[in-house]
């Protein structure tokens, strides 16, 4: 039986044929964020430079996906509005935030994006990491970004606030010449339980158990942590972030659903996918590690369906500022969310 999450993302977050407006992707993945403005009614064009990304955008999305490494000097064509992840592997707690000496960095990319297509409005991703040890980074990009006359606002949002059963905080950044609203939080609250469904207790032929020493490791780690309740998928709430890490790794921190004999299984790939808000027609291609990290880098596309409705009507407005008031932002505006 289909919950009503799982129809929902299943109906709503399909492509729609609408004429509308041009929305660039840079550093597109599998296509989560373009997924949501695509089911807007947004036409996409992506770029991105793995090649299963790019299959899997192209397999699933109306718009194409070019597979490029872009560079400060890439050519784009003009778009009304540029959306994207620059890689976060530079600011991630998780990693050595590097910043600015990080290889991985695509904000350069990005702002000089901005600076040639002059969008009416743009946003990006990152992580919330961008804003402790990197805040200095942060300041930079976007002064550089204001300057190029844009308004810049931005927010921590949780995923799990927009109906995707998943504690995922990440920073959104948004360049308007007007007044843009931010989504509305949503009221409910969907768990883990009721994205997958049926899926969480079936096993299938090539389920992977986690073996009695891996076990052992993960009781240590839990012990080591001060966890005080097992990192297992709880299905009566929503699941922890899912990352390139703990679903294609075997490590203590991995995803996986005890059963009710007491094995642990790992999350499948579909699983893993409703947990992020990817519909089930959605398909990923590549290995199975591919599709794991696929998954954990993208956008939650029902995050990015609700963003793409603020730019919408962002677009639709007639309210734009003159240059004389733009003059009065100050940079960055942070919009702190209601309680």
């Amino acid at each position: 039986m289909l919950t009503n999450y799982i129809n929902q993302i299943n109906n709503i977050l399909k492509p729609q044929q609408l004429k509308s407006h041009l929305v660039l992707d840079l550093f597109a993945g599998c296509g989560g964020l373009s997924l949501g403005f695509e089911a807007q009614g947004f036409e996409t064009y992506g770029f991105e430079k793995e090649q299963d990304c790019c299959h899997s955008y192209e397999k699933n999305l109306r718009g194409k996906c070019e597979q490029i490494e872009l560079t400060v000097n890439s050519k784009l064509s003009g778009a009304s509005v540029i959306i994207g992840g620059p890689p976060c592997q530079p600011f991630s707690v998780g990693g050595k935030q590097k910043g600015l000496r990080d290889s991985r960095d695509g904000f350069p990319i990005f702002i000089n994006a901005i600076k040639q297509v002059k969008p009416d409005i743009w946003l990006f991703e990152n992580v919330r990491g961008l804003l402790y040890k990197n805040k200095w980074y942060f300041d930079k990009i976007t002064q550089s970004l204001q300057d190029l006359g844009y308004i810049i606002e931005w927010k921590l949002l949780n995923s799990v606030d927009f109906g995707v059963p998943q504690n995922r905080e990440r920073l959104m950044v948004v360049g308007h010449r007007g007044k843009f609203q931010f989504p509305q939080i949503s009221a409910k609250r969907i768990t883990a339980g009721e994205a997958l469904g049926e899926l969480a207790f079936q096993v299938l032929p090539d389920s992977k158990f986690l073996t009695p020493s891996m076990d052992k490791y993960i009781a240590k780690y839990e012990k080591a942590s001060c966890c005080k309740r097992p990192r297992d998928l709880h299905l009566d709430k929503q699941a922890r972030t899912l990352t390139c890490r703990n679903l294609a790794g075997a490590t203590g921190d991995m995803h996986r659903i005890k059963l009710p004999d007491g094995r642990r299984r790992r999350l499948s790939i579909r699983e893993a996918a409703r947990l992020q808000s990817f519909p089930d027609w959605f398909e990923f291609y590549g290995s199975e590690t591919s599709s794991y990290n696929q998954i954990g880098n993208a956008v939650s596309p029902l995050l990015a369906f609700y963003l793409a409705k603020s730019v919408r009507n962002y677009l639709e407005s007639s309210y734009r500022l003159s240059a004389r008031e733009l003059k009065k932002y100050t940079l960055p505006q942070q919009l702190s969310l209601p309680l």
